[in-house]
């Protein structure tokens, strides 16, 4: 399987980098499991109990689960892995997601208690499958150099930049892999990543290609090749500086809004490998809902705009607005499409683009007035996003709230959400959330990119799913006949 880059750091209780969280996933085990609408399911915990007043989870251990070594899944390890976390024993930034736990019990081998200073809906979720797994009982500051999971894969070795090598685990209590081992190649090159596939050096990979890559494997390759494409989570946006005087009025960031063709974006710079987004959260989530605002066009912005005090200037502007990029070649693509888009209604856009960590820098200082970025991996699958990109207390540096917006109602709504463990009051909560963050437009939600798998045709039963991380490797089978 090809990858862009080698993995930061296996343990998982340590590794923040996508090749990290995913493949660490096929090593190791969590307490539940994202299931495809981003519920929690039972995974090494066959079932939890939460006390009426969210204070206390309790979870019970499945049967018959061992370490690659051998040694039976117990308690302690699952309390030495949130221990280690917590106490700092390896230095992790996932200790601020179990910030809310005081303290954890084992008072068997098969329960664990855990105990929390104020309810914290997330937990759940970042105990799952992409955020922080199992390690045994003792597992230190070096446990990554000797992996131990209860994964699907064994740890085999790894260059860095250059492969991982993971074997099946014969013994897995859901059923072993079909295939005996996957190596992961480091393949940084666009362009050498389809060459591979292409040769038969390479069987598969997910996301690694751009559009116009995977068009020319359709039109070029299909005698070798096949595509897999489903619905991604990951979505492209535009945040807006809501402390700049231009872009403090809604009717200007409406305007912008109604302005903007996603559509024929889509079309014409992803090759149609995407679908138009009108909310953080994808439409699979359950808590998703859709905002339903009204559809509106140039008509409508050039109204707004006049309504706003901007009318037509010299040469047909009306205001004028600055679009920070970094040097990549489909963000200034994206910030040109922009700037042809909104000078139909007298918006100018200048765009200056720099290297990506100077462009990240001030945005992260707030030095901007447009920028566009994605939430990509597992950063929008937990509803819990909405607080940490909009919620008023979570500005720079205590959040990703980088477009400065500041809404009671929506942090009322958003503190609710965080308090109950009532699943139906949580929906209700974030689709109001949504209604206001579509009126009040702090992003301008772009699109949700699909997720497309390239293998060779001796690669069978691929399935993509909408978190587009690497399951799918579980489940696939090998026909060299079909080489």
């Amino acid at each position: 399987m090809i990858i862009e880059s080698s993995p930061a750091n296996l343990d998982p209780r340590i590794g923040t980098d996508a090749q990290s969280e995913r493949i660490a996933d096929l090593i190791f085990d969590s307490l539940v499991h994202r299931d495809e609408h981003f519920e929690m399911k039972p995974w090494l915990a066959s079932s939890w109990d939460i006390s009426p007043d969210g204070l206390t989870y309790t979870f019970h251990l499945r049967d018959g689960v061992r370490f690659h070594d051998g040694s039976p899944l117990t308690s302690r390890d699952v309390k030495w892995t949130l221990d280690s976390v917590m106490s700092g024993a390896v230095i992790s930034v996932k200790k601020t997601a179990l910030s809310n736990l005081s303290a954890v019990e084992a008072p068997d081998s098969k329960t664990v208690i855990l105990h929390l200073k104020k309810p914290d809906v997330t937990l759940l979720f970042n105990l799952s499958n992409g955020s922080l797994g199992i390690v045994p009982y003792g597992a230190d500051k070096s446990f990554a150099n000797k992996l131990n999971g209860t994964g699907p894969f064994r740890f085999v070795s790894q260059s860095q930049d250059d492969y991982v090598l993971v074997e099946r685990n014969p013994d897995y209590w859901a059923g072993p892999p079909h295939v005996p081992a996957v190596r992961f190649i480091v393949v940084p090159d666009t362009t050498t990543r389809v060459l591979e596939l292409r040769k038969g050096s390479a069987d598969v990979e997910i996301n690694a290609v751009t559009a116009d890559m995977e068009e020319a494997v359709r039109d070029k390759y299909s005698d070798r090749l096949v595509i897999e494409r489903g619905v991604g989570t990951s979505l492209q946006y535009v945040a807006m500086n809501l402390r700049d005087p231009l872009l403090r009025d809604a009717r200007v960031r409406q305007a912008l809004s109604c302005a903007t063709k996603v559509q024929p974006i889509i079309h014409y710079l992803m090759r149609d490998l995407a679908r138009t987004a009108d909310s953080v959260l994808p439409p699979e989530h359950w808590a998703y809902a859709s905002p339903l605002r009204k559809p509106c066009g140039t008509e409508e912005a050039e109204n707004l705009l006049e309504q706003a005090g901007y009318p037509r200037g010299k040469g047909g502007v009306r205001v004028r607005l600055s679009m920070k990029t970094s040097t990549d070649e489909f963000a200034r693509l994206l910030a040109a499409t922009l700037q042809s888009q909104w000078q139909r209604v007298g918006v100018k856009l200048d765009i200056r683009s720099f290297e990506f960590a100077t462009f990240y820098s001030d945005v992260t200082k707030g030095s901007y007035q447009l920028y566009s970025l994605r939430w990509v991996g597992g950063s929008n699958q937990d509803p819990d996003v909405f607080s940490y990109a909009f919620d008023s207390s979570r500005m720079p540096p205590s959040g990703a709230n980088r477009s400065y917006y500041s809404n009671p109602e929506l942090d009322t709504l958003l503190a609710s959400a965080r308090s109950t463990i009532n699943q139906l009051q949580r929906k209700l909560d974030y689709a109001r959330v949504q209604q206001i963050l579509a009126r009040d437009l702090p992003y301008l939600n772009l699109w949700y990119m699909d997720n497309v798998i390239i293998h060779t045709k001796r690669v069978k039963n691929v399935k993509t799913s909408p978190a587009g991380n690497y399951e799918f490797l579980r489940d696939i089978e090998l026909d060299d006949a079909a080489r």
